[in-house]
């Protein structure tokens, strides 16, 4: 049985959450060229924040922290981003973020790397096949490009996470010692 968080680990990771769909619902709005935004270097840590709980906490929990981060960065982002761009961030994030924490959950008794590597890859194509089709479709804006480029910023990104995935849940992963 996974032990739930704290109430400052919680608010921790659901803070953690809002602040990076927040800001990469404002950064989508900056083109870096016809292939990329900053957003797309914001978002994957979205995925990175869920996993952490999931793994710490269960699914459950992730999927609190997902909500709460969600109504915030939703609320925020109708404030601070055009209404298309809060819409389209928030119906990608809460489908990539069930996905992505269902598929952790899965796979999470296998090798260390699997369960978020996998997740997290599934998770990026449905969120920026949702998020540019309601975003940008029928724009003058190059979104197919700036979603080819997001996909695979997110995937690239999403392998270069591991390491911190595997730094910030130390040594709770590590085989028991065998006698020999």
């Amino acid at each position: 049985m996974m032990r739930a968080p704290t109430p400052l680990q919680f608010a921790a990771a659901a803070l953690a959450m809002a602040a990076v769909v927040l800001a990469s619902n404002i950064l989508v709005q900056f083109p870096l060229n016809d292939w990329l935004t900053w957003g797309a270097i914001t978002y994957p840590v979205a995925f990175l924040v869920s996993e952490l709980v999931n793994r710490a906490h269960g699914p459950q929990q992730a999927r609190r922290v997902a909500w709460v981060g969600f109504a915030v960065a939703v609320t925020a982002s109708l404030v601070l981003a055009p209404v298309r761009i809060a819409i389209a961030s928030g119906t990608a994030f809460l489908l990539s973020q069930w996905l992505d924490i269902s598929v952790f959950d899965r796979l999470r008794h296998g090798t260390w790397w699997r369960a978020p590597l996998v997740a997290t890859l599934l998770a990026a194509v449905l969120d920026t096949a949702v998020f540019w089709s309601i975003a940008f479709a029928g724009t003058s804006d190059p979104w197919i490009t700036w979603a080819l480029g997001d996909l695979g910023v997110k995937l690239g990104l999403g392998v270069a996470l591991l390491l911190p995935f595997r730094l910030l849940i130390g040594r709770r992963l590590a085989p028991p010692h065998r006698a020999a």
